[in-house]
């Protein structure tokens, strides 16, 4: 893939995820004004959390990891890569249904594991009726998955990318509608969800096909390519479990205390958003594009898509994590408080949301380096890597929580993820100069900084100007428009002035294809 098409599959998967998560804003927008941090939402919160907890394992997680390149291979040397994704798809249909079972059986079990701190109150029993309602959306993201990869690796990203965006464009007017018609809206929102999961699968079924890509279900049968796909996945999702227990450890911790699993699940959304953009388009495309490299021997062109992702990733990150840091108050206080979400629930949720901004690098640095790994089929060393990090969450989350209480989740999981981060890259050096980042991004990458640094200046002494109408119920929304237009036109303008991104970049690939 050309260094241009790369930018342009970078940019197609981005534009498509931040429709998703803008969209996912106006999603927790609505269900922050009409349930508000309290017992149904946490309940919400640790239900939906089930599925999309083993989602790591089965979707962008584990299996992609093992799937992905295995399938950009044969797709590249033309050797069977439908017969071989149609063994995978049966296989992986065959596994999640099981585990859909098992967990409808287990729900009591499932929760007071993740939730320890429910189950002496009524948001125990609203966590386990939630919970079977919504797991079975396991089934059909999984399954999603897999089919996404395949596009992906064909080089099709736009209908893969915009899947996600089913679940926003259904869940939004399902909450609107049960809201005008004075219906319990938390249930509109739980069986919106697997019918969400529904239209997900249809869409990217239905794009692989008219992509040329014929899988089917077939009966699972053992054979030495998914017994090589499994010794490639086990460790991944070892590793992806390791993950989904620092979520667990910190629901854990922040379940003692009433409406704190919801004011950190919303400070989780905000930082997502550009971790979602940024981070996960540039991995998505990362990856299939770095195994077809390294397969042709291209080690040139790998290290130079590694460093043209870095460098358009944290051209991006940088500034979104220092404005988190500044000023999340009125970033907070404008998107959620209304309805029953208080000025205390915002001033909760900007805390949790300036400890995750110092972590956001971290966070997108691991979607960019992880890939390295995962192209040459390295999942153990990831996974070892993850342990170490677990240990550090665990130790801080639990070490911290008799002192600051629920916010030692949020501090545990920046310090980890950095953690992450060093293993990594120490890591990576073995594997040579591919991994290593080139002489254009090392010069460009303090001038983000720099550049970054003096918009936060910027912004801060903005806030202050801008407080009074930040507080105005009828001017906040134009003041917060103000302030990231401001911020974002100095630090574009000062970036291009220090030379810190070259925007021909983005301007070739808007004009070619590739």
């Amino acid at each position: 893939m050309k260094p241009i098409r790369l930018i342009r599959g970078f940019l197609t998967v981005g534009v498509w995820t931040l429709l998703s998560r803008v969209l996912g804003f106006v999603r927790e927008i609505l269900l922050l004004g009409y349930l508000g941090p309290g017992p149904v939402m946490d309940a919400f919160v640790a239900a939906f959390r089930l599925p999309n907890m083993f989602r790591r394992f089965f979707a962008e997680g584990a299996f992609n990891a093992a799937f992905v390149p295995m399938y950009s291979k044969k797709y590249e040397g033309d050797e069977d890569p439908d017969g071989f994704a149609s063994d995978a798809f049966s296989w992986l249909a065959l596994v999640v249904l099981t585990l859909t079972a098992l967990a409808m059986i287990f729900m009591p079990a499932l929760v007071w594991a993740t939730a320890e701190g429910f189950s002496n109150d009524a948001r125990f029993d609203l966590t386990v009726g939630y919970g079977r309602i919504v797991f079975p959306y396991i089934v059909f993201m999984s399954l999603a998955a897999l089919f996404s990869g395949v596009l992906n690796a064909r080089g099709h990203f736009a209908a893969a990318a915009a899947a996600p965006v089913l679940l926003n464009i259904m869940v939004i007017p399902a909450l609107v509608l049960g809201s005008w018609m004075g219906e319990n809206v938390i249930y509109w929102l739980l069986w919106t969800i697997p019918a969400a999961g529904v239209a997900q699968l249809a869409l990217v079924w239905i794009a692989a096909y008219r992509a040329g890509a014929r899988i089917s279900l077939r009966l699972p049968r053992p054979s030495p390519e998914m017994g090589k796909m499994v010794r490639v996945a086990v460790p991944a999702a070892l590793a992806s479990g390791v993950m989904q227990i620092n979520l667990v450890v910190g629901q854990i911790v922040a379940s003692a205390n009433e409406g704190a699993v919801s004011w950190l699940y919303a400070a989780d959304r905000l930082y997502q958003l550009p971790l979602g953009v940024i981070g996960i388009a540039v991995g998505i495309v990362l990856l299939p594009d770095l195994a077809r490299r390294l397969k042709a021997g291209d080690d040139a062109g790998a290290k130079n898509a590694f460093s043209r992702a870095t460098e358009f990733a944290m051209f991006l990150t940088i500034p979104c994590a220092v404005a988190c840091l500044v000023v999340p108050l009125p970033i907070v206080s404008v998107l959620f408080e209304r309805g029953q979400t208080s000025a205390d629930d915002s001033a909760a949720i900007a805390v949790a949301l300036s400890i995750y901004a110092i972590g956001l690098p971290a966070f997108v640095l691991q979607k960019l380096l992880q890939p390295l790994y995962f192209a040459r089929s390295d999942t153990k060393s990831p996974f070892r890597y993850a342990v170490w990090a677990m240990v550090v969450n665990a130790a801080l989350a639990f070490g911290l929580a008799p002192f600051i209480e629920w916010l030692a989740p949020a501090i545990a999981a920046t310090v980890s993820a950095w953690v992450m981060i060093a293993q990594l890259g120490f890591g990576a050096r073995k594997f040579g100069d591919t991994a290593k980042f080139d002489t254009c991004l090392r010069k460009r990458l303090w001038r983000i900084v720099f550049s970054s640094a003096l918009m936060g200046a910027v912004l801060w002494m903005l806030w202050i100007v801008l407080i009074p109408w930040l507080g105005s119920p009828g001017w906040r929304y134009l003041a917060l428009t103000m302030l990231i237009v401001a911020g974002g036109l100095i630090y574009f303008a000062v970036a291009r002035v220090t030379g810190a991104f070259s925007m021909s970049d983005l301007r070739g690939a808007a004009r070619r294809g590739g």
